[in-house]
C-alpha cells in the first residue's frame, strides 16, 4: 500500500486548485482524474474579481489575464426591445475587474502551474471506493489495468455533482431540478453589439419567459458562448445516473448550427449568423447543496457539496473558493501544527457560503441579477464575491468595538501608495503578502515613541512564536513615524491609503490569513490578544 498526504479525487478547476495550494506548501498529493483527457467545453466562463485575487497569489494572474477578455457589462433585451444596460465596473478600492475564460483554458493553466510544482494529474484513474478511521483514508483507486490500494491521511472531493466522494460519506444533497433544458454552442456571430458585453434577450408573453437567448463573450474576434431552451426535437428524458440529480451534460444527441441558428433569427437584437461551431451540448440544471462539507478527514468542495444555476458566474468562482480555503488548513494539519477545531471551521465557514450562493443564484434565474436590491454598489460586489464574510467562524478573533471596517471576518482589502527602503515605484499591499502563511501587520502613527517600538517588536516575536513561525510580519508606518530603526521590514504608507481603508490608528493590529480574509483587526491590540487568537489556528 502506497502513501501520499492527501488524495484529490478530480482534476477541475477546484481540484487543480486544491492540488497547488497543497504543493505550494510541500504538502505530498496525487490527484486523480477518470477522464483519459481533459474536456475541451466552454463550462463554466466568468472569472470574478476576488478570484482573480487569488490567482494572484497562486501565482496565476499574467497567464489568466494573457488569455481572458474583460467582461464589460450586460444588455438586456424583452420581445426586441432593449429594456436594461449596466456596466460591471468596480469601486477604485477593488484591484481587479470581471474577465471571461473558457473553462479549459483556465484548467490548462492550472495544470501547468501543477506541473511545475512537480505533480502532474493521474488520468483514467477513478476513485473506487474508500474508508476513514482515525489514523487515516484507506482509498482504492481503479485503472484500466487493476486497482491500487492507498493510505492518505486526507481525501478531497472535487469529483463533481454526482461526486463518489459524497456518496462515500452518506451526505444529503438537498434541492431539486429544474424543468427546463438547455443548450450551449461555442460560436462566432457577426454582429455590431458592443464588444465585452454579455447578450440577454427573453420572449415574454403573459409575464412568462417562454423563449431565451443569453450570448457571453469569450476571447476571440466575435466569438460567444450561446445558451438557449432547446427545442422539442432535441429535448431529452433525465439521465439515469442512479443518484437523482440532474446537472450537467447530456450525452446524445448534440444541438447543430442550425439549431442554434433558428433561437438567433427569434431573439438576436440584431440580424446574427453563427459560424465556426467548436462545440455544443446540452445541459440540465440543479440546485442542491450537502447537509456538511466534511466528515471527519474527508472532505467535499465545488460541485461535490453545492450546485445551482449559473446566472451570476458563481458556480466554478465558489468552488475555486472552497478549495483556497481549505488547502491551507489541510497543510498545517499535515505539519502537525493545526489547532483542534482548525479543519472544522471549512465547514462552518463554506456551507454558509454555499447556501447563500445556491439560494441567490436560483432567485436571480427567475427575477434577475440584483433585483433584491435597490443598491448598485453592493450589488456588485456581492456578484464580484467581494462581500464573503467569516465573522461567525470559529477561527476568527472577535472585533474590539473601537474597530470600524474592516472587521475580522472579512476580506482584507487592498491599499496602494505604499513605500519601502531600495524600491523605487510605489507598491500595493497585497504585493507584500507571500498568501503561504499569516501576514501580520503592525502600524505605527506619526506620535510613535521607541518604547511603542519595541512593544511592537516584542509583540511580532511572540506571534512568530505562536505561529510556529508561518507568520510574515510588517510595520506599516505613517510617512512621518520615527521608526527607522526598527528591526522589522519597514512599509511606509506614504500615500495614507492604508490607514483610510483599515481605519489603523496607532498600535493597530492586523492578522490576514493566507486566503485573504482578516482573522483579527483591533485597534491597541495588546501582545496576549494576538497570541491567543493564533491559539485558534495553531496548536
Amino acid at each position: 500500500m502506497t502513501d501520499t498526504a492527501v488524495i484529490v479525487a478530480g482534476a477541475g478547476p477546484i481540484g487543480l486548485t486544491t492540488a497547488i495550494e497543497l504543493r505550494r506548501r510541500g504538502v505530498s498529493c496525487r490527484i486523480v482524474d477518470p477522464l483519459l483527457e481533459p474536456p475541451r467545453y466552454a463550462k463554466a466562463v466568468g472569472i470574478q474579481p476576488r478570484t482573480l485575487e487569488v490567482f494572484e497569489g497562486m501565482g496565476l494572474l499574467r497567464q489568466v489575464l494573457d488569455a481572458a477578455i474583460r467582461l464589460r457589462g450586460e444588455i438586456r433585451y424583452v420581445n426586441g426591445v432593449e429594456v436594461g444596460r449596466f456596466d460591471l465596473s468596480l469601486p477604485p478600492d477593488v484591484p481587479f475587474e470581471f474577465v471571461g475564460l473558457p473553462q479549459y483554458e483556465t484548467e490548462r493553466i492550472l495544470r501547468d502551474r501543477l506541473t511545475a510544482l512537480g505533480t502532474t494529474i493521474e488520468r483514467g484513474t477513478r476513485l473506487a471506493r474508500f474508508e476513514q478511521d482515525d489514523d487515516g483514508v484507506r482509498a482504492v483507486l481503479s485503472r484500466a489495468d487493476g486497482d491500487e490500494p492507498v493510505l492518505a491521511r486526507y481525501l478531497v472531493g472535487c469529483d463533481g455533482a454526482h461526486s463518489i466522494v459524497r456518496k462515500g460519506l452518506g451526505l444529503s444533497f438537498e434541492g431539486a431540478a429544474f424543468a427546463e433544458q438547455y443548450m450551449l454552442g461555442d460560436v462566432e456571430l457577426d454582429w455590431s453589439l458592443p464588444h465585452g458585453y454579455v447578450v440577454r434577450s427573453t420572449h415574454r408573453t403573459d409575464d412568462v419567459t417562454d423563449d431565451l437567448l443569453v450570448c457571453v463573450p469569450l476571447p476571440g474576434r466575435h466569438r460567444y458562448r450561446v445558451s438557449m431552451l432547446v427545442p422539442a426535437e432535441l429535448a431529452t428524458a433525465p439521465a439515469a445516473s442512479g443518484d437523482n440529480v440532474e446537472h450537467g451534460f447530456e450525452s446524445g444527441q448534440r444541438p447543430e448550427l442550425s439549431h442554434l441558428q433558428a433561437v438567433l433569427d427569434r431573439l438576436a437584437p440584431e440580424p446574427a449568423r453563427a459560424s465556426r461551431l467548436r462545440w455544443s451540448s446540452v445541459f440540465r440544471i440543479s440546485h442542491r447543496i450537502v447537509d456538511s462539507y466534511s466528515r471527519g478527514r474527508v472532505f467535499v468542495a465545488g460541485d461535490a457539496a453545492h450546485i445551482h444555476p449559473p446566472t451570476g458566474a458563481q458556480g466554478m468562482n465558489t468552488g475555486i473558493q472552497d478549495a483556497h480555503n481549505l488547502a491551507w488548513k489541510l497543510a498545517l494539519a499535515v505539519e502537525g501544527v493545526a489547532a483542534t477545531g482548525l479543519l472544522g471551521s471549512y465547514d462552518a465557514e463554506r456551507r454558509p457560503v454555499g447556501e447563500e450562493v445556491v439560494g441567490r443564484t436560483v432567485r436571480s434565474s427567475r427575477e434577475g441579477i440584483g433585483a433584491d436590491s435597490t443598491d448598485p454598489d453592493y450589488v456588485i460586489r456581492r456578484e464580484a464575491q467581494l462581500l464573503i464574510d467569516y465573522s461567525d467562524s470559529p477561527i476568527v478573533a472577535e472585533t474590539g468595538s473601537d474597530q470600524p471596517h474592516p472587521r475580522a471576518g472579512s476580506r482584507a482589502p487592498d491599499a496602494r501608495g505604499l513605500t519601502r527602503d531600495a524600491v523605487a515605484f510605489d507598491m500595493r499591499l497585497f504585493s507584500l503578502l507571500g498568501r503561504i502563511d499569516h501576514t501580520v501587520l503592525l502600524y505605527a502613527d506619526e506620535t510613535a515613541t521607541s518604547d511603542d517600538l519595541r512593544e511592537l517588536e516584542q509583540l511580532a516575536e511572540a506571534a512568530t512564536g505562536a505561529a510556529h513561525r508561518h507568520l510574515e510580519v510588517y510595520l506599516v508606518a505613517d510617512p512621518k513615524a520615527d521608526v527607522a530603526e526598527t528591526i522589522l521590514p519597514l512599509i511606509r504608507d506614504t500615500a495614507g491609503n492604508f490607514a483610510r481603508d483599515y481605519r489603523a490608528l496607532h498600535r493597530s493590529v492586523f492578522v490576514i490569513r493566507p486566503d485573504g480574509y482578516l482573522g483579527f483587526a483591533r485597534r491597541a491590540a495588546r501582545e496576549s490578544d494576538v497570541t491567543d487568537y493564533l491559539e485558534s489556528t495553531f496548536r
